[in-house]
């Protein structure tokens, strides 16, 4: 890792994008609630007092597909009119079953799709996580947790950017911290700069023993004042934050999002597999950054190609972390989603500030 400076961002829960993976994950979350063996591929578009779901769903018991949508949106705070997006927005839905040309191969415990996806650790922080997402996640949901609770004249979407400086492929310091939230125009600009430095910024840099960043580094909503964002500011898709999503950059990306699909799809479940085994390495003290790249192809079962790259970090001879690696568990499509036991509803929360780095998900387990 030669950058000697490295920004990652992250979106807040009422980014338009980001409402669209959570709706999407919610009905994934519902199918798998009610039919461990469901097909889900769902994607959803959010607009002005508009929302679109469409896909395909097999399930054995049908979904209430609006009432999942207007949960979700009441959650992450769109509840005033004035935003233009409500759970009154008109909800259209287009869902038909899975292709049979789809389901042939992954009723055969082969691939719900081809494709490519990576997996990432490092060991800059606890998580084993690069640090600019970590702490660009971290601000994101401080942001949300201070619009429901001290700062409630915020409003729903949010950004965050992190410039994080290195030597040596190690942290040296936070360089600049750039934060979007709209908020009531009530209240004064500069009072919520300062609420959010004093509020977000500070207590987070002092969580990791960072250095405390200059208020003359801080951006604050760079255009002066947000009045109004979500879905009326911006169209969202299902799956367009699939940086954020990962490694925010400082890893590679495979070819396809994550919301929206059941583990059958290997976009999903080899991503997390491959996180597994880059986060076991580091764990393991084989390596100081690792990155696993697996690939698979529609309804074969085991993966066509696997590698690991360490960029020059590791402290053992690469035959041993292969070895290692490749021991962990089985790469075949069943046994990943057996393995981590994906068949159950817990995507909902992997849709808002990134699918790594949580203790609470399997493929974030150290053996």
């Amino acid at each position: 890792m030669n950058y000697p400076l490295f920004v990652s961002e992250s979106v807040c829960a009422g980014h338009p994008d980001k409402i669209c993976d959570q709706i999407s994950d919610a009905v994934l979350d519902a199918a798998l609630t009610v039919d461990k063996n469901c097909r889900v591929a769902l994607e959803t578009l959010v607009t002005t007092n508009k929302i679109v779901m469409a896909g395909e769903v097999t399930c054995n018991q049908s979904l209430d597909y609006v009432e999942i949508a207007k949960k979700i949106i009441k959650e992450i705070g769109y509840t005033d009119p004035v935003l233009n997006f409500d759970e009154n927005a008109n909800i259209e839905v287009l869902v038909h079953q899975q292709s049979k040309d789809i389901a042939v191969g992954a009723d055969n415990d082969g691939a719900g799709d081809q494709g490519m996806m990576f997996g990432y650790a490092c060991n800059e922080t606890p998580q084993l996580m690069p640090l600019p997402i970590v702490l660009s996640h971290e601000l994101c949901r401080k942001m949300d947790e201070l619009q429901f609770g001290e700062l409630n004249y915020l409003r729903p979407d949010g950004k965050a950017e992190v410039s994080v400086g290195y030597e040596n492929s190690k942290v040296i310091k936070i360089e600049k911290i750039v934060l979007a939230k709209p908020f009531d125009p009530a209240v004064d600009k500069e009072k919520m700069k300062n609420d959010l430095y004093n509020l977000a910024i500070l207590p987070i840099l002092e969580k990791y023993n960072l250095n405390k960043v200059a208020k003359e580094e801080i951006v604050v909503n760079g255009t002066g004042v947000w009045e109004i964002g979500g879905p009326a500011s911006d169209t969202g898709v299902t799956g367009r934050k699939i940086v954020v999503d990962t490694y925010g950059g400082m890893g590679r990306i495979g070819g396809g999002c994550f919301s929206g699909k059941d583990p059958t799809k290997v976009d999903r479940s080899g991503a997390y597999a491959a996180r597994y085994i880059a986060k076991n390495i580091v764990a393991a003290g084989l390596a100081d950054r690792c990155e696993v790249q697996l690939a698979y192809v529609i309804g074969v079962k085991d993966p066509i190609g696997k590698s690991i790259e360490c960029f020059g970090s590791e402290k053992k001879d690469l035959k041993t972390i292969n070895d290692f690696a490749w021991n962990l568990l089985d790469l075949s499509v069943k046994g990943i989603i057996d393995f981590l036991d994906l068949k159950r509803p817990i995507y909902g929360k992997t849709a808002r500030y990134g699918h790594f780095g949580y203790e609470e998900y399997p493929w974030e387990r150290i053996v």
